[in-house]
């Protein structure tokens, strides 16, 4: 039977992954990335594909009783279903590498990809040392071999890999798996994806964003509201249930305290002094640490605005959560739980939920952002140097007003101001909005500073006619495919 959902999309990614094979020498490759975004998937697609024998054994999952000996277990069980060889009983990692390199195919391409590798490891605070090794003495001799290391808890592997001195220099290829661009986003709707309007398309986006996981749950026979409503409203919806397990599985015991960072996060961006009183914790060490895993596992991004002139980095950064589920699951699910699972929310309008536009509104510049290269080749920079690009905001000083612009790029000759619209009518009060923002940015006069409106909704035709922006981008362009 076909696949309902064939991999399609990453094409850059698997070029990269094709040109592995091209060295003469095994590779070893750290993929990273929150849950349910694909790593696995692609990498099983890459081994399919450009490899002769492709072997995926994949850790337990982290519970009460799990340790290093159900780990090892498990594995010699995915060994010897996926080899000739039988099952044995391994009492160590040493001994359990060692019959994988033995089990591997003599001749032709191999994609070997341990999944979950933080859970591989649980009960075993060697594990690390075990795999260099393993790599250094047995995988890396191996010539047309692949060797990926896959995994979502971004602090283990940090730690134990990408900052380990015993990896530096082994690592062919470190990488971290975005969401889909939006124009691989399009072949989940199917066949009536050319009849389901843009703002469809943004209402179920705002809520999964190009999470492939939740994107193969759509129903393109029904409404955005209606999927909503089954899928975060409804006790059995899988985004009703996966926040608790995404978090848990991810973060183990940390997960309530980096829900509650998420959660402060739910609204506008924060610098960290922001936060840490929304938190009342202490600006350093645990909370920092925190962010930057939530950052490194794609649920949040630090925005470090620079100097409009000279592409300086600013110190002060700006967290937000740049996840549309969490963010839309921490608003309106989370709080209703109790009310949702005694069946209470099936005909109630999500349009009515409290700061809707507001979330909305932040999803779409979400959106936008996590586009970037599309965006950039509507207005024409997509072969183009650009030095800087980020949501911009400057503080009110003695010297200055305060200012935040939506996006602000920067090339070698001008500054582009990005301004991002989700309303049913966009009207001409934009134009005045943007030109308050730039005469906030007190630029030299002279200064080329091009203006940019990316906007959903209907236009006033005064915007028009006025001709003000240099570019007027309707999102549905962003679909296209480049």
């Amino acid at each position: 039977m076909p696949e309902r959902f064939p991999f399609h999309g990453r094409r850059l990614l698997i070029d990269q992954f094709a040109g592995l094979f091209n060295k003469g020498r095994a590779a070893l490759v750290v993929v990273q990335g929150r849950r349910r975004i694909g790593k696995s998937a692609f990498v099983n697609h890459c081994g399919n594909t450009y490899a002769d024998h492709f072997i995926r054994l994949e850790g337990l999952g982290p519970r009460e009783g799990i340790g290093r000996t159900e780990q090892l277990n498990a594995f010699a069980e995915q060994i010897a279903a996926q080899t000739r060889l039988p099952k044995v009983r391994l009492e160590s990692w040493p001994q359990a590498f060692q019959m994988l390199a033995g089990a591997l195919p003599v001749k032709g391409r191999i994609v070997l990809l341990l999944d979950e590798i933080s859970w591989m490891a649980i009960g075993d605070s060697d594990f690390a040392g075990h795999l260099k090794i393993a790599w250094d003495n047995l995988f890396s001799k191996h010539p047309g071999l692949v060797v990926v290391l896959c995994g979502s808890m971004s602090s283990w592997i940090e730690t134990n890999l990408l900052n380990n001195a015993g990896f530096v220099g082994r690592c062919s290829w470190v990488f971290t798996m975005p969401p889909l661009p939006l124009p691989e986003c399009i072949p989940f709707w199917r066949g009536k994806a050319a009849r389901t309007s843009t703002l469809e398309k943004i209402k179920l986006l705002a809520v999964t964003g190009g999470v492939p996981r939740y994107l193969e749950e759509l129903n393109p026979a029904q409404t955005a509201e209606e999927n909503m409503q089954r899928l975060c409203f409804d006790s059995g919806g899988l985004l009703f249930r996966e926040f608790d397990d995404l978090f848990n599985s991810v973060f183990n015991r940390r997960a309530e305290r980096y829900r509650q960072i998420c959660k402060a996060l739910s609204g506008p961006a924060q610098t960290l002094t922001q936060l840490s009183h929304a938190l009342e914790t202490a600006r350093g060490g645990v909370l920092t640490d925190a962010l930057t895993e939530l950052e490194n596992s794609g649920f949040i991004t630090c925005d470090l605005p620079f100097a409009p002139l000279s592409g300086t980095d600013q110190r002060v950064a700006k967290y937000r959560l740049s996840d549309n589920y969490t963010r839309f699951y921490l608003r309106y699910v989370e709080p209703e739980k109790k009310r949702i699972a005694a069946g209470l929310w099936r005909h109630r309008s999500l349009e009515a939920l409290p700061g809707w536009d507001t979330i909305m509104g932040l999803q779409f510049e979400n959106l936008v952002i996590s586009n970037r290269d599309a965006l950039l080749r509507l207005i024409d920079l997509g072969s183009r140097s650009v030095l800087n690009a980020a949501p911009y905001f400057q503080n009110k000083t003695l010297r200055r007003e305060a200012c935040q612009i939506d996006y602000l790029l920067r090339t070698r000759k001008s500054l582009y101001v990005v301004e991002v619209k989700l309303r049913k009518t966009i009207d001409h009060a934009c134009i005045a909005e943007v030109q308050e923002k730039i005469r906030r940015l007190k630029l030299p006069k002279g200064t080329p500073c091009r203006t940019v409106l990316v906007y959903h909704g209907e236009l006033d035709p005064d915007i028009e006619d006025e001709d003000y922006f240099d570019y007027l981008v309707p999102f549905e362009r962003l679909f296209e495919s480049q």
